[in-house]
């Protein structure tokens, strides 16, 4: 049974977009229980959620970290091509700062783990709906103090580009060098490159030492 609306306003229009249909319903179904906040659209890609930013125009877009299709980064590439004021709440199940900063620094206004209480879902869109940046409170204080810092001043994973942290991310998931530039919808070669900068940064003397560091720090599930 919905709950009555706790204002006149109307319910916040929400898009919601996870590959695992059972996850997906279950949000859905928590959503629909407040009566201030409404499921406008559902997709399973990052090509639906392209689609439902520029087509539908939701307040509040909830977007899963891993989709079919490239992931959230590629949708929230499209935010500032298209005359809308969707807002982004990124959830994942990584539990990890670096995951954060990327989606932060990407354009989106919200980050939360899966693993969080339903309730938090709910305040999480809210938060952003009101224009506020909401980040998984385990997380947000060390996700702010580095955000503040220059990113020339960043060392380790926090000086990898977006790109660069995506390669190091899908390498470390098992993914060949041929699978990760299909994923990223780049060539073999520039691939190439960005596991060579990677490499360099980290200062890794190969590719396994490269899957290693991933699972060593807690960047692939």
């Amino acid at each position: 049974m919905k709950q009555t609306s706790r204002s006149d306003a109307p319910p916040i229009r929400v898009g919601l977009v996870d590959d695992h249909a059972m996850v997906r319903e279950a949000l859905a179904s928590v959503i629909e229980d407040d009566g201030g906040i409404e499921v406008v659209a559902q997709g399973e890609t990052t090509h639906d959620a392209v689609r439902i930013i520029r087509e539908l125009e939701p307040d509040v877009l909830v977007l899963d970290y891993n989709l079919p299709g490239g992931g959230a980064l590629p949708a929230l590439e499209v935010l500032p091509d298209s005359a809308t004021s969707v807002r982004v709440l990124v959830l994942t199940v990584h539990e990890s700062i670096h995951y954060a900063v990327r989606v932060l620094e990407a354009g989106a206004q919200g980050f939360m783990v899966k693993s969080s209480a339903v309730e938090e879902l709910l305040d999480a869109i809210r938060a952003v709906n009101a224009g506020d940046i909401y980040i998984t409170p385990a997380f947000s204080r060390s996700v702010i103090d580095q955000l503040r810092r220059p990113k020339t001043d960043r060392v380790g994973v926090a000086s990898l580009s977006m790109r660069e942290f995506e390669l190091l991310r899908l390498l470390g998931a098992g993914m060949g060098l041929k699978e990760v530039a299909r994923h990223l919808c780049i060539s073999v070669s520039t691939a190439s490159t960005y596991r060579a900068r990677v490499m360099k940064k980290l200062n890794l003397a190969s590719t396994a030492e490269l899957i290693r560091f991933a699972l060593e720090n807690d960047l692939v599930r």
